[in-house]
């Protein structure tokens, strides 16, 4: 590989010459070879944003020249494209501020931006990843921010669309299942009565609900750190310029959620609890995704052997030796990713609570585990939704057997014969095998009509006066 000579203020190293980054990255490179976990490329789309805000904003206030911010802001427009991929390589393991990516980022604009402007920016640079790029930043204000700003951005283009996605399938299947009465379970044990589209309608609610946690969490994720730079007192930045910034980010996102300039630069710099918060609700929804793949994958249990009160789309050979067998393979793998994201709410949790003094220092870690569940959730609830729920079906025969072979239908004798008779009614049908009807006669506690007049599956789904 062809390299050439960089230097920073520890001196010389030895750069690829095919790269736009300079010293600072390879000797992050060099330094953290741990694990192969990049930083994820929406922390580097939004670093651009803010790279690209930051330039105009040091030009509306004289600190950067025309052809320096018209430079700077092609190549952050570059980035957001992806032309420039390949440029960015550093690992999430890295020091805890992220100050090497956010150098990653100011070398490799510097680099673009210089020849953008005409210039070998092997040889020469015109454009100087710190004093240009950097200006009026830190590494401890601008990673926060951009690592805020792609949440914004993800969970407003992928989650938040999926989501509704699922919900909406939900909405249209509690539609057409509201008047299929089958016999509920508690405990995994047989209960009382409820229509599946009464069923199925807890999940809408539970996806909507989470939804509104989500966005009850944007409050606190939109504040934005910049304008803090090193510990929260905004040197070397200019007062107004954490919300002019804040102002050209609105214009250039196009987001439904709005940055504001966060009123504590220090609690901005030192804790992340606005990220706990928003990881908490990913986390409450992994729960309920759970909830429901789980509840899905066990009514559609069998074929013959199971529950088998609906069926799922059959989407591949599930043994490698039953011939035949079809699993209930999107329920698996939404309930894996569901186990993920409860991962990550630990460790974002625990990395969270090590603000020590001025600095989080565990900011690529929160990153990146945020956005990974982010990008989890929304992949596994579109392919479950398109794979398996939009293709759920009743088992009519199934579900009428199971309804009509329940001993909790003797619930509905209580207001008539007490909570005792009715247990006698059950209990003896269980012993004897047979049905509530015919021991309910025999008991003489009730006769063939009034017993048909009292026990109507229908009438147990809804409170009555």
């Amino acid at each position: 590989m062809d390299y050439r000579i960089e230097k920073d203020t520890m001196g010389e190293i030895k750069v690829p010459n095919d790269k736009y980054w300079a010293a600072q990255t390879q000797r992050s490179v060099e330094n953290f070879p741990i694990g192969t976990e990049t930083m994820p490329s929406e922390i580097i789309k939004g670093f651009a944003y803010l790279k690209k805000a930051c330039a105009h904003v040091n030009n509306k206030l004289q600190r950067l020249d025309d052809n320096k911010t018209h430079a700077i802001t092609k190549a952050c427009d570059e980035i957001c494209e992806g032309t420039l991929d390949g440029n960015f390589p550093l690992v999430v393991w890295q020091t805890g501020s992220g100050t090497q990516s956010n150098m990653n980022i100011n070398e490799v604009v510097a680099s673009r931006a210089t020849e953008l402007l005409g210039e070998d920016f092997r040889v020469n640079k015109l454009i100087h990843p710190n004093d240009d790029v950097n200006k009026g930043q830190s590494s401890n204000d601008t990673y926060p921010t951009a690592m805020r700003i792609a949440f914004v951005l993800e969970l407003q283009k992928q989650l938040f669309p999926a989501i509704k996605l699922l919900k909406d399938t939900f909405t249209k299947k509690v539609k057409e299942f509201e008047n299929l009465v089958k016999i509920g379970r508690t405990h995994l044990q047989d209960a009382t009565p409820l229509t599946l589209g009464q069923e199925l309608s807890a999940y809408v609610d539970m996806l909507q609900k989470a939804q509104n946690q989500l966005e009850d969490s944007m409050k606190y994720i939109v504040e934005l750190a910049i304008g803090g730079t090193a510990v929260g007192t905004g040197l070397n930045s200019h007062p107004k310029f954490s919300q002019m910034v804040c102002e050209v980010l609105n214009e250039k996102t196009n987001t439904n959620f709005k940055f504001v300039s966060h009123p504590n630069k220090f609690h901005a710099l030192t804790s992340h609890d606005g990220e706990v918060f928003l990881s908490g609700a990913l986390n409450a929804l992994a729960s309920n995704l759970m909830k429901i793949a789980n509840d899905i994958r066990w009514l559609a249990s069998g074929p013959r052997c199971g529950i088998g009160e609906i069926t799922i789309p059959e989407n591949e050979p599930g043994s490698s030796i039953m011939p035949g067998k079809v699993n209930p393979t999107q329920s698996e793998a939404m309930t894996m990713v569901a186990v993920q994201v409860m991962g990550n709410h630990t460790t974002v949790s625990i990395s969270a609570s090590q603000g020590n003094f001025e600095l989080n220092v565990f900011k690529p870690v929160i990153a990146y585990n945020i956005l990974q569940s982010i990008r989890l959730l929304s992949d596994s609830i579109v392919s479950f939704n398109d794979k398996c729920a939009i293709g759920i079906q009743a088992n009519i025969e199934n579900i009428n057997r199971y309804l009509n072979d329940s001993l909790m239908l003797v619930t509905a004798l209580n207001p008539y014969i007490g909570y005792e008779n009715a247990a006698l009614i059950a209990k003896t049908a269980h012993k004897n095998g047979t049905t509530l009807k015919e021991e309910a006669i025999n008991l003489k506690l009730l006769t063939k009509e009034e017993f048909e007049k009292y026990v109507q599956p229908a009438e147990m789904t809804y409170p009555k006066e």
